[in-house]
């Protein structure tokens, strides 16, 4: 089984949970014979260092851009970089001349998601959409920051319209999403359509050999401290913001704790204004921005094991993988009460959840993690017992290659009876 996956972006450099769930689910499906191929816009000049080539698949390039007017270049590298509604000729090209493919599977809505389906429909192939981010489970103020940041013309909506990009949810033959919410949201809207929650899978033995060490090596200035952890791309949607706005207080009632903001930024501007407010608050010693890692850098693992507590400010996470991660790693998580983590923590048994409205609700949960290390153990234990039997990597890419059989096999039948 040969299958096609399409890709908003890939960079490396810029690695993220959506990169590390293909990831997984490549060498998920990688011993049962399915040969991935993966299509994604040019970007930064290959690494040596690929993961996703790393697990057995092909990558294939293709020239994309963002068809709109009066935007400036710094915005126009930020769509890009957050994989904003792209347009490609090559793309289209490319999948209608591919051989010997079975599914075409995207990883993207609008104008790519259009092409997928638009080439998979002429092809007659099944065609299969996963949801990484959220699409009706979506906070109102973040819709309307997207709405908002958009700016110029928008000439690429007549491409959208020939691409039918609106009916793609509608069209495609399944569905695949991470959060149970969403998935209602999804079935509601399209009765009979086929949705099937799939959450991301973690490689539970990768997590489990002990390496706090790596972490004091690579960061000396953690020696001796008690590590607050923040993992994922440095975006407004993460939130990182509000957890430096907190840290101030959280030093004066604990002197040993330092917060580690681990990811890429995808964001310059909200970078920029991230460490500018560090540096006005004069936490320069208490915050540490590492920086992105890839997804088997040891260093990553050993700042998870590390930590005291893993953190999620996020304003929308529909799954939140970095807390199966944290887990997997034996560290406890408080989180934001968005869809995702509700979903994973359950306060009381495995971790804490905090409302981003009522500060009070973090200070609290933190302030009982700090005090409490068997309660952190147990909550950690709780969840790594979780990760371990429901989310490892090679169960979650079984149901997946159970659905790209079942549907391949529909297919032919209508094929047949055509």
């Amino acid at each position: 089984m040969r299958v096609a996956h399409v890709l908003r972006k890939y960079n490396p450099a810029e690695w993220g949970g959506t990169e590390s769930a293909l990831q997984r689910l490549f060498d998920g499906l990688e011993p049962s014979g399915i040969n991935n191929l993966v299509y994604c816009p040019r970007g930064p000049a290959a690494s040596a260092n690929d993961p996703l080539a790393e697990t057995g698949c092909t990558i294939k390039r293709f020239r994309a851009y963002v068809p709109v007017w009066g935007i400036s270049r710094q915005r126009r590298q930020q769509m890009i970089a957050v994989g904003g509604n792209l347009m490609s000729f090559d793309l289209v090209t490319a999948l209608w001349r591919e051989q010997n493919i079975s599914l075409i599977h995207t990883h993207a809505l609008g104008r790519l998601g259009g092409i997928a389906l638009s080439v998979a429909k002429r092809r007659k192939l099944p065609c299969v959409l996963t949801i990484h981010g959220g699409v009706l489970d979506i906070p109102e103020q973040l819709k309307q920051s997207f709405e908002q940041r958009i700016g110029g013309f928008e000439w690429g909506k007549l491409f959208g319209l020939l691409l039918q990009s609106r009916r793609v949810l509608e069209d495609v033959d399944a569905v695949l999403t991470c959060n149970e919410r969403e998935a209602q949201r999804l079935r509601e809207k399209f009765p009979g359509k086929r949705v099937q929650v799939q959450g991301h899978g973690v490689p539970i033995a990768r997590f489990a050999g002990d390496c706090r060490t790596v972490a004091d090596e690579a960061f000396p200035s953690l020696r001796n401290k008690r590590v607050l952890l923040c993992v994922g791309r440095i975006d407004p949607v993460k939130n990182q913001l509000w957890l430096v706005e907190r840290m101030a207080a959280i030093a004066i009632r604990h002197p040993d704790v330092v917060l580690v903001l681990a990811g890429s930024c995808t964001d310059q501007q909200y970078g920029a204004a991230l460490e500018r407010r560090i540096r006005e608050l004069a936490l320069d010693d208490r915050v540490l921005l590492t920086g992105g890692f890839s997804p088997n850098d040891p260093r990553l693992i050993a700042l998870l094991q590390k930590a005291a507590v893993v953190l999620l400010p996020s304003i929308s996470e529909t799954f939140g993988l970095v807390i199966l991660e944290a887990w997997a790693a034996g560290t406890s998580v408080i989180s934001s009460r968005t869809s995702g983590a509700s979903a994973l923590v359950k306060p009381g048994e495995n971790g804490w959840l905090f409302d981003l409205e009522s500060p009070p609700s973090f200070h609290q949960a933190l302030e009982e993690a700090l005090f409490d290390p068997l309660l952190r153990e147990r909550f950690a234990q709780a969840g790594n017992e979780l990760a371990r039997t429901q989310y490892d990597t090679k169960v979650l890419a079984g149901k997946i290659r159970d659905l790209y059989a079942e549907l391949i096999e529909e297919k032919n039948a209508l094929r047949h009876t055509a």
